[in-house]
């Protein structure tokens, strides 16, 4: 049945819903699938270069020079970050139905599990184990494919995410060779190598963007399931993670643009790609997700870069979304003139004073330098290891506007460098920025934890980091009172837990050293 409140396209067509599939009762989540024992399998030591070369001769090219296209790693090396797998393994695990089955070494795959789990995952993770055996002669691909077979239960499932790590990847297990569909489980399959996707952020955008385009596919053959929920109005795709809060009061400012929001991608559930497709545009909120704006274009859909935070965040992006959906200048201008006055009184009402450098691996580092600066702070520094692209180019020139330093692809040495550089009054950033500048006693926040964990955009989000960002500022003479008591406690010879205080003996370390570089001249010797 064609719904004709959704906004046609020329290309390829409206979306059409099939009513009847739409008013079945979704079963409850099944009983999770046994774990397999584990088994040592094959390391992943090799190195980068090694492994990049051994997926190209396994057949993985096209895979990988499309990751080097979406997600380039220049101008330097890429981040420290955590494994990339993680991020796409949490993206499934959120959505309801949904099966996910990793394939890669025992040690990673225990690895990413834990992680997902201390993140409150409360679904099972599958997992085929494999050995230098089973992968050097292709048994693995044939375990992988029983597994899903056992695995593919329509009464449980509406799909089943299958993900290589890095070996399966270096090795060329051609998850592409498994069936697109097994009892009406949708099987999508994705390399998540290390050495291929830089960070686990990206890793979201691998799996929404293969969702993406496996849904839109199906959109193009025949009607599918509408989703739970259907606005009354065209609406606004909103592409990234964000606070739950964020949608809703994007929602509120879209609302006088005869508007509303739609899915948020990732989605929580397969029937909301459809919704997330049958929009009027699409607003990058976390820019980099370079798959799944392609899938979004290819289905003719406009996409539009930043956000709405702060006063010239919010005005900009109206217009803009105004433009792309063919809105009224007068409607759009009566928007603003709803919104930025109060989005002004709340920055002004929690103003933030200090210095401050933020740096991050989300995506969202931009927008909160934005929301800073407009309280009141001065931001010299804005690290991010996400790319750039040329959705982020609106935050990016509004911020060096201001004169503010953007590094993308910042490594955790360029973020080191900058709280040297500037000492700021506050540092913002990853775990290993914020040890180091609590050790200089500089009070510091975790971005992910608390940062990200915070509404950003229209009135909501003005003043929303006040909060934090000024207790952390209060907090520098407790800090200073810390360094100056502890200060040479635990360090150089004397760091541990002791009873006694260690006394420093340089005498044993030179004659250790002399005897150590006496031992490597004899070697030397030996070997000519």
């Amino acid at each position: 049945m064609t719904d004709d409140r959704h906004i046609p396209d020329a290309a390829q067509g409206e979306i059409v819903y099939d009513d009847a599939a739409s008013a079945q009762v979704i079963a409850a989540e099944g009983a999770d699938a046994p774990a397999p024992a584990l088994s040592d399998g094959a390391g992943c030591h090799a190195g980068a270069d090694a492994m990049r070369a051994a997926a190209q001769a396994a057949g993985k090219s096209e895979t990988l020079d499309r990751y080097a296209a979406d997600y380039p790693q220049g101008p330097h090396d890429k981040p420290q970050s955590m494994c990339p797998a993680f991020g796409s393994l949490r993206v499934g695990l959120r959505m309801r139905r949904t099966a996910s089955v990793l394939c890669g070494s025992a040690c990673c795959v225990y690895g990413l599990t834990f992680t997902s789990h201390f993140y409150g995952a409360k679904r099972t993770v599958g997992y085929v184990p494999f050995n230098s055996e089973t992968l050097v002669t292709g048994k693995l691909f044939e375990d992988v494919r029983e597994a899903v077979f056992q695995l593919a239960d329509p009464d449980l499932y509406d799909a089943m995410v299958v993900t290589n790590l890095c070996v399966p990847t270096a090795s060329g297990v051609p998850l592409q060779l498994l069936p697109k569909e097994i009892n009406g489980v949708r099987i999508v399959g994705i390399d998540v190598p290390g050495f291929g996707v830089p960070t686990h952020a990206e890793a979201k955008d691998v799996l929404a963007g293969a969702m993406l385009k496996f849904a839109r596919t199906e959109a193009e053959a025949g009607p599918v399931a509408a989703p739970r929920v259907r606005a009354e109005r065209p609406t606004v795709t909103l592409l990234g993670e964000m606070f739950p809060a964020d949608p809703v009061g994007i929602g509120m400012m879209l609302e006088p643009l005869g508007l509303a929001a739609g899915p948020v991608v990732p989605t929580r559930e397969w029937r909301e790609l459809y919704a997330a497709l049958d929009c009027a545009a699409v607003a990058a909120i976390h820019p980099f997700y370079t798959a799944s704006i392609r899938e979004f274009q290819t289905a003719g859909r406009p996409v539009i870069g930043s956000a709405p935070v702060g006063v010239d965040g919010t005005a900009a992006w109206l217009d803009a979304v105004g433009a792309a959906c063919g809105v009224a200048q007068a409607q759009t201008d009566a928007a603003k003139n709803r919104f930025l006055p109060a989005i002004a009184g709340a920055l002004a009402a929690k103003p933030v004073q200090g210095r401050i450098t933020v740096s991050g691996y989300e995506g969202s580092e931009l927008l909160v330098a934005r929301l800073l600066i407009e309280s009141g702070a001065e931001v010299p520094y804005v690290g991010s290891a996400c790319p750039r692209t040329k959705w982020s180019d609106p935050d990016r020139e509004w911020l060096e506007a201001r004169g503010v330093r953007v590094q993308f692809r910042a490594s955790l040495e360029q973020d080191i460098a900058a709280v040297e550089e500037f000492g700021p009054d506050l540092a913002i950033g990853t775990t290993p920025v914020v040890q180091h500048a609590k050790q200089k006693a500089i009070p510091a926040l975790y971005f992910t934890n608390l940062i990200s964990a915070r509404p950003l955009m229209g009135p909501a989000g003005a003043g929303s980091l006040a909060q934090v960002v000024n207790a952390a500022l209060g907090n520098k003479a407790r800090f200073d009172r810390m360094r100056d008591f502890f200060e040479g406690v635990g360090t150089g010879h004397a760091a541990g837990v002791w009873e006694d205080t260690p006394q420093d003996r340089p005498t044993f370390r030179h004659v250790y050293a002399k005897k150590v570089a006496k031992a490597r001249a004899a070697e030397e010797a030996v070997g000519s």
